[in-house]
């Protein structure tokens, strides 16, 4: 095994069991090792302080397995690790679908597994997972009983782990046709093969069903939904007792699998208004028509891929919800999100903020939103929580 060799004082994080080393805290590497090799991290002295997944091509030079200097990191300690993560799902209510590997905070670096019906859908985001590739996919078919597997390798962030995109079946057959979900009494379709993410998006499934709470009772007569995909949200809010719900998407596509999701949920597709276009231009196209609603949703596609996008992310959270604040009636509420792990909880917070200063609208927190419980976060690494949200009410 090659040692990773850290410069003097940069062990601090791994000490803290961060699983993460960045390039800039390398010294040198003693010996040889391929993308995805399992090395020795040491601090200055040659100390061992963990055994990690190399990346010679990615900014995140090396991705801790173990903290344990002696545990042997090969296909039996990847099968136990699932096997935990599998089981610690079984306490959760998936709600028709569920993440089972939630890469980091299952102390499986890189590694994205999502089951819908009898399917899993696997994602290798890293250079330690690729790396081990074949053994997880057995692995997972043993934890979950399942027969098939479908790869959705073809996210960017592989790019900079130095990998192609990959998709396509990697245990058993296909799927012939797409698959169809029921999430809290909705019925929904999973394009395994196109559609975004690992086909569809889990983790926000639990602040879905706050919404459709939050419509019940006359709550939201009028509703909108920015960025509506494949209309998971736009279903909950009809679900819950909205009257008119315009949902604004850019794919054609996407919007086509949501009317067929409004139709197989049983949905009056009068409430329902489609619109393909740009979120940006939409938004301040109803500004200027003066519409007005009682429930507006803003659930974005991530804006920070990368710490460098940041600060043009928090312009285009700004501007989104600012507008989208402007279109709120007084007592309307606004469920907003951020996707960036980039973009920390507080920053996000300062951004709505400093978004309804601008549009002259107080407001107040009635909520903070998260990912679902099956999307744990490990306490030592806070990027996990990736996904976070406000509920806010309109004053």
């Amino acid at each position: 095994m090659a040692d990773l060799i850290l410069k003097p004082g940069r062990e601090k994080s791994l000490r803290r069991q961060h699983p993460w080393v960045f390039s800039g805290a390398v010294a040198e590497l003693r010996g040889t090792a391929a993308p995805g090799d399992t090395v020795r991290v040491c601090d200055a002295r040659g100390q061992p302080l963990a055994q990690a997944a190399y990346s010679p091509s990615s900014q995140i030079r090396a991705r801790a397995w173990t903290f344990d200097a002696g545990a042997r990191v090969d296909a039996g300690f990847l099968a136990a690790r699932i096997e935990a993560a599998v089981r610690r799902r079984g306490r959760i209510d998936p709600g028709g679908a569920a993440r089972l590997v939630h890469g980091e905070s299952d102390g499986l670096p890189g590694l994205i597994a999502d089951r819908y019906a009898d399917l899993l859908v696997v994602q290798y985001l890293s250079a330690g997972a690729e790396r081990w590739r074949e053994e997880i996919a057995d692995a997972l078919l043993r934890a979950t009983g399942l027969a098939r597997l479908y790869e959705r390798s073809d996210a960017d962030v592989r790019a900079l782990e130095g990998l192609a995109p990959r998709s396509g079946p990697l245990r058993g057959a296909a799927p012939d046709a797409p698959l169809t979900i029921v999430v809290y009494g909705l019925r929904l379709v999973v394009e395994v093969a196109h559609g975004n993410n690992t086909g569809f998006y889990v983790d926000p499934r639990d602040n879905r069903r706050l919404a459709r709470e939050a419509a019940a009772g006359g709550g939201a007569d009028t509703a909108l939904n920015v960025f509506c995909y494949t209309g998971a949200f736009s279903l909950a809010l009809a679900a819950g007792g909205a009257r008119a719900v315009l949902s604004i998407d850019s794919s054609g596509a996407a919007l086509d699998l949501a009317r067929a999701n409004a139709a197989a949920s049983g949905l009056d597709p009068a409430v329902f208004e489609w619109r393909e276009a740009d979120a940006f231009a939409a938004l301040r196209e109803l500004r200027d028509q003066s519409r007005r609603f009682d429930l507006v949703v803003l659930d974005p596609p991530k804006f920070a891929p990368t710490p460098a996008s940041v600060e043009r992310a928090a312009r285009a959270y700004k501007d989104i919800n600012l507008l989208g604040m402007k279109l709120l009636r007084p007592g309307g509420r606004l469920f907003t999100f951020s996707c960036s792990g980039g973009v920390s909880a507080e920053l996000f917070q300062k951004i709505v903020a400093g978004a309804a200063q601008d549009a002259g609208c107080d407001a107040v927190i009635a909520r903070r939103l998260w990912a679902a419980p099956d999307h744990p976060v490990r306490l030592a690494f806070p990027e996990g929580e990736y996904l976070k949200g406000l509920l806010l009410e309109r004053l």
